[in-house]
């Protein structure tokens, strides 16, 4: 159970943010491993990331938090990435949606307050539920199946979501879903975790990302406030995406998964300087094709930090940025990172798959970045309809 006490810690806000997700993150890549083998949820961390003051860092400086950009968050994601993927996955969930309330003028202020209040307080974290079993992905259209009904006490709340990334530990929903008006509207409802009606069904049994509770939530006629809707129009309003949702969403999901390549380099150039067959003589690091195929992992992880970097920085910078461009980021420095670990492993024969060493974790984390939204053909059938005008 996560503990409902205030951090009995005080922050040191001499210690620079980086500094303490670094002396973080050595704490979590410790326990990532059996986290993975157990699919168990790694709560001892984000007990740890608040009483730090690091899920507080995208929330505004004006409500106490650290009023962190997209630059800073990403490269703290980076950290986390490397580390546990599925921490940093949840992490950048409960990001993005303070960045959005910092930035939409639909979420009501003092909502916003409450919600940054608790999160600097408490380990208080937020996430979008959005797919649905029948609806798939909402960002290849459609209206959802879970509806809000309107009453005079409330809004009642029934439907199913998953991959609900940190359900377990989640104290805020924001749930897409459709009204029961004759005029149908779709959109954001506010939900508080722990309602009469809310049960989290253990469905999340992957491949990779194994620790991040992505299980299905159902709601069974949940009531909550009226006010506790935050954006909700009608379905053609939705056409054009929300530019903050989409770009740093794109960017944090590219930045978890550059992380996990760079731990998966850091492995392979170990396993190269350490690892002397006897046929050999010298170690597998003096061979010249060992030598090109890390100085391949090299290129394509600089050319992802560039990407990560610059792209988050022209954000930060109120640069104005296109949906599509964010989504071929996150397409190229994911599939980047795939080839990284691909690479590693051509290196390693059977050492890279055997559980003992983390490589194989490493690979099938990675992997994820192909069927994480937005994907990489829906990515390039909207580049190239607007590269062709229709």
């Amino acid at each position: 159970m996560v503990s409902t006490n205030r951090k009995e810690v005080p922050v040191d806000a001499t210690v620079d943010v980086f500094d303490r997700a670094n002396a973080l993150a050595s704490e979590f890549a410790s326990r990532a491993a059996q986290h993975d083998r157990d699919a168990s949820f790694p709560f001892e961390n984000f007990e740890a990331l608040s009483k730090a003051g690091l899920l507080a860092l995208t929330v505004p400086a004006a409500l106490g938090g650290d009023g962190a950009g997209a630059l800073d968050a990403a490269r703290i994601l980076g950290i986390f990435g490397k580390a546990d993927p599925s921490t940093a996955l949840v992490l950048s969930m409960h990001y993005i949606q303070h960045l959005v309330m910092a930035r939409s003028s639909h979420w009501p202020a003092r909502l916003a307050r409450k919600l940054a209040r608790e999160t600097i307080e408490d380990v208080a974290l937020i996430n979008a539920l959005r797919v649905e079993p029948d609806q798939g992905s909402p960002s290849r259209g459609g209206l959802p199946a879970t509806i809000a009904r309107k009453t005079e006490t409330g809004w009642r709340l029934s439907g199913r979501k998953i991959y609900s990334t940190g359900a377990p530990i989640l104290k805020w929903y924001a749930v897409w879903a459709k009204t029961d008006e004759p005029d149908v509207r779709v959109g954001i409802f506010l939900v508080p975790a722990g309602l009469p009606g809310i049960r989290i069904v253990e469905t999340w049994d992957h491949l990779g990302l194994r620790a991040s509770g992505s299980h299905d939530v159902i709601f069974d006629d949940v009531v909550f406030p009226l006010d506790y809707e935050i954006d909700v129009r009608k379905p053609d309003e939705w056409l054009v995406p929300d530019l903050t949702q989409a770009t740093v969403h794109a960017i944090f999901v590219a930045a978890i998964y550059d992380g996990v390549a760079r731990a998966a380099r850091d492995w392979v150039i170990e396993f190269l300087k350490d690892r002397t067959p006897s046929n050999l003589g010298a170690p597998l690091a003096t061979l010249p094709r060992a030598q090109e195929i890390v100085g391949a992992i090299e290129a394509n992880l600089a050319v992802n930090a560039r990407l990560i970097e610059s792209f988050a920085g022209d954000f930060d910078d109120g640069v104005q940025l296109s949906p599509s461009e964010a989504n071929i980021i996150k397409l190229t420095v994911t599939n980047n990172a795939v080839a990284v670990v691909e690479q590693a492993l051509s290196l390693t024969s059977n050492h890279g798959l055997t559980r003992a060493n983390p490589l194989e974790r490493h690979y099938r984390d990675v992997l994820c970045g192909r069927v994480h939204t937005p994907q990489d053909d829906a990515t390039r059938v909207i580049a190239g309809r607007l590269a062709l005008g229709l």
